[in-house]
């Protein structure tokens, strides 16, 4: 066999090993060993066909290397590999900035009500004769004691025992409390 078809064959197998590195996981083998099979391909061009020869072979494979991956790229996410690694497009519901479950639960927020289970720390909670899935705010809650809605995260909904807040402002609301309770003075003194 003349050796110019032996870098031919050795072009053609590097394209084979650069689709293939595309598909299988082998963490870098199959591209190492596709770079070796077209430089030697190329360099035996050079060496047994001459100048122009080489030149030939080597502009082929500058315009196939990037022809194979762009194909094998096209093809991978159809693959088995390429479904479990890429993810789907979302349906429209997820991607919304808001959902009715959504507003309906950020309505509960500073609301009582009533723990129904155990909460360590998810359980159900009563609210106006509504059952809801809660979490607690790290503190066991038991069955009948009185809770607050503090925060809505996504779908979850987060409580706190209600005798551990003040009735009136939402926990940590500074700005509807009076300077006095947070140990501010006033601003009668002008700055010097």
């Amino acid at each position: 066999m003349s050796p110019l078809v032996w870098s031919v064959l050795l072009l053609l197998c590097g394209l084979a090993l650069v689709c293939a590195e595309v598909f299988l996981p082998t963490g870098g083998l199959l591209g190492f060993l596709s770079v070796a099979s077209l430089l030697s391909g190329i360099g035996m061009a050079f060496y047994y066909g001459g100048i122009e020869v080489g030149l030939i072979l080597l502009i082929i494979t500058a315009i196939a290397v990037p022809g194979a991956l762009s194909l094998a790229f096209r093809y991978w996410p159809e693959t088995p590999m390429g479904r479990r690694l890429l993810l789907g497009v979302p349906r429209p519901e997820e991607v919304l900035p808001d959902s009715p479950q959504r507003q309906r639960l950020r309505q509960l927020v500073g609301q009582f009500g009533v723990a129904r289970t155990r909460m360590m720390p998810s359980g159900a909670i009563d609210i106006g004769g509504q059952t809801v899935d809660a979490l607690s705010e790290g503190i066991p809650i038991e069955p009948g004691q009185a809770i607050e809605v503090i925060e809505v995260r996504g779908t979850r909904v987060l409580v706190r025992p209600a005798d551990q807040t003040a009735r009136g402002a939402p926990p940590g609301d500074l700005l509807s409390q009076p300077l006095e309770s947070l140990g501010i003075e006033g601003f009668d003194e002008p700055l010097s």
